[in-house]
């Protein structure tokens, strides 16, 4: 967490809070979260910047200026919000970059753990570091061809292949977890392995989970909040995640769970992904 559905959502949000805006001050609170920039440097150049456009790929939620790109990546615990009061109790104490905006309300990256990245690259800068991430899931482009062809020669689990960020982007461990057992398919089982048929359902169903979970604002279980400081709701549609040892939805099965995949809670049904 937060994964593609959380970071769309607060970026959804955001977009028109900030779009126009310029930035007339920064704070940061720890600097241990910056990646290739200092405090110092970070702080000077957001001061005077006007946010031009605010976007996301894969897992970053994306802050355009006029001379550079603010690149939030989340990490476990991390949101985005815009608040128009004093910040008191948990959202003081939490705050780890704030910019204040010219219309008087302030862009808070706020992250419990504090284990989130904040990048400060140019254009190009950027486009490097994108070059090296998956397509996006939800692309049309990308077809469900493509989506088994770029995961199908590994001989590494099928639900590892899935998470990780090169052959596609965004889905973490809950949309793993969920889109393999509507599926019906092993989460251990080799990528290599995995048929045809199953591929064009897994994609159909990776597609189809990211979709709902962006329409309820992302899950939450702890952390996680939408910009607006609410929940998600696609917790209250989870059919493996968190579910371990209550019963299978679709057949009664007790859900089994497992941490020898990816070192992650891997939630599955014996039965139904055979």
């Amino acid at each position: 967490m937060p994964e593609l559905p959380e970071v769309e959502t607060m970026v959804r949000q955001l977009r028109p809070q900030l779009v126009g805006q310029t930035i007339v001050s920064a704070t940061l609170s720890h600097d241990n979260l910056l990646d290739g920039v200092s405090k110092r440097v970070l702080l000077r150049d957001l001061t005077g910047r006007r946010i031009v456009a605010a976007d996301r790929r894969a897992k970053h939620a994306l802050i355009h200026t006029d001379t550079r790109i603010l690149d939030i990546q989340p990490g476990m615990t991390g949101s985005l919000q815009v608040h128009r009061r004093q910040l008191t109790g948990a959202d003081a104490k939490y705050a780890v970059l704030q910019c204040r905006l010219d219309d008087g309300a302030l862009l808070v990256y706020h992250d419990v753990r504090r284990i989130g990245t904040l990048r400060w690259l140019t254009p190009t800068g950027w486009e490097g570091y994108q070059s090296r991430l998956g397509p996006e899931p939800l692309d049309p482009d990308l077809t469900a061809d493509a989506f088994a062809a770029r995961l199908g020669a590994s001989r590494a689990a099928i639900k590892k292949v899935l998470m990780d960020q090169k052959y596609v982007v965004g889905v973490g461990n809950i949309y793993a977890n969920e889109a393999l057992f509507l599926a019906r398919i092993d989460p251990s089982k080799e990528a290599r392995r995995v048929s045809r048929e199953q591929y064009q359902s897994l994609w159909t169903e990776v597609r189809r989970v990211l979709a709902a979970a962006i329409e309820a604002e992302g899950t939450t279980f702890r952390d996680y909040r939408t910009s607006t400081g609410e929940p998600g709701n696609f917790q209250l549609e989870l059919q493996v995640y968190g579910r371990e040892g209550e019963p299978c939805r679709r057949c009664g099965t007790t859900l089994a769970g497992t941490h020898a995949i990816d070192a992650r809670i891997t939630v599955f049904c014996h039965r139904c992904q055979a």
